[in-house]
Formats: structure tokens, C-alpha cells, sequence
């Protein structure tokens, strides 16, 4: 199990103690976990240290230090850290234009599923979005989205053997035919997967 318990966290004084040291580690980390799909939209793909990172901050911005309320923060987001066959990402739509921003969340609904991962020799794998709420209605999408990209273990064998991984958008407002994904992204997700053995 790679999910998070209450004693894998800092007490928020300890964390008050450690939080510029391990923040700029977060960051560091984070650097090597996004995609940047076209111009406005991103892939920050989640794991056990940024969650954890993420817990410890609301954990210290609401001041929770009773067991109840850090359980809490606990179950809301360990499902967000992948478990072996999977990758979890924050799918960001990021437009500083207030009014163009406001325009595109009205153009660009059902824009979450039409993400794609794709190893080299396999179908692309669109994702299961949003399990914890609905982000979307009939006029507008939201800015942000939670996605799960299930893999098989055929997929997860070839890119752990250096098969070629590419992302990119099909939707009819945004289209990405492929993008960059730098040795240290592969390198990272990489370690979001079990070793598997195909026969």
C-alpha cells in the first residue's frame, strides 16, 4: 500500500519547522511531474509526495490537529495518489485572460475526457475523470480536473522497457496531436508503476 497514514505526516509544528526546506523539495519534485498540453492546458500528475505535500498544507492552513480531522484530509486525498497501474493527474485549463478564460469553460466541455496517454504500440487511453464530484454542467466546464489514466500491464512492461509515451487532447475546440514529455517526466512516471511480468 502506498496511501498515506496519519503517522507518515508532520505535526504542524514540526512541519512549521521543516515547510521552506521541504517545499523547495516539492517543487523540485513537481518540475518533473507536468506536461504542458498546447499553450493553455496542463497535466501536474500526482503521487505520494506531492499529496503528502498537499495534506501538510491544509493541514496547516486549517490548523487541523485533532485525529478526526486529519483522517479526513487523509481520505479525500489518497485516492489521488496512483496505485501501480495507474497514472493521477490535475488536468489544469490555464488562461490569465479573465474574459478568454470565461469564453473557453463555455467552448470546451467534456474537455477532461478527451485527454490521452498513449504508449507506443498501443491504442491511446482516455481517462476516468472527476470521480470525487462533478466539475461540469450545460454551460461550462471547470478550470481544473481530477484524471485517472488506467494502463494495462502490456503498456506498463513496454514503457518500463523505454517504449515511446506521448499525450495530447482530441477535443474539437482544443486539439494537441502530441507533446514533449522530457526523460524526466518518463523517468517519473516511470516510478508510479509496479514491475510486471508478461508471459
Amino acid at each position: 500500500m502506498n496511501k498515506l497514514k496519519r503517522e507518515d505526516l508532520w505535526s504542524l509544528e514540526e512541519y512549521a519547522e521543516r515547510r521552506n526546506a521541504y517545499r523547495s523539495e516539492v517543487m523540485a519534485h513537481k518540475r518533473s511531474r507536468q506536461v504542458a498540453l498546447g499553450e493553455n492546458a496542463r497535466l501536474y500528475f500526482e503521487d505520494r509526495k506531492t499529496i503528502r505535500y498537499q495534506i501538510q498544507e491544509m493541514l496547516r492552513i486549517e490548523k487541523v490537529f485533532e485525529a478526526k480531522g486529519i483522517q479526513e484530509e487523509l481520505d479525500a486525498y489518497n485516492p489521488l495518489i496512483p496505485d501501480g497501474h495507474n497514472w493521477k493527474a490535475t488536468f489544469m485549463l490555464e488562461y490569465a485572460d479573465a474574459e478568454e478564460r470565461r469564453e473557453m469553460v463555455g467552448r470546451l466541455i467534456g474537455i477532461e475526457r478527451k485527454v490521452w496517454v498513449k504508449v507506443d504500440g498501443f491504442e491511446p487511453v482516455y481517462p476516468i475523470a472527476d470521480e470525487d464530484l462533478e466539475r461540469e454542467d450545460d454551460e461550462k466546464t471547470s478550470t481544473v480536473h481530477f484524471l485517472r489514466f488506467e494502463l494495462t500491464a502490456e503498456m506498463i512492461y513496454a514503457f518500463k522497457q523505454g517504449a515511446a509515451l506521448d499525450m495530447g487532447i482530441d477535443h474539437a475546440e482544443y486539439f494537441v496531436k502530441s507533446s514533449d514529455i522530457s526523460e524526466a517526466v518518463r523517468r517519473s512516471l516511470a516510478d508510479d508503476l509496479d514491475e510486471v511480468l508478461i508471459n
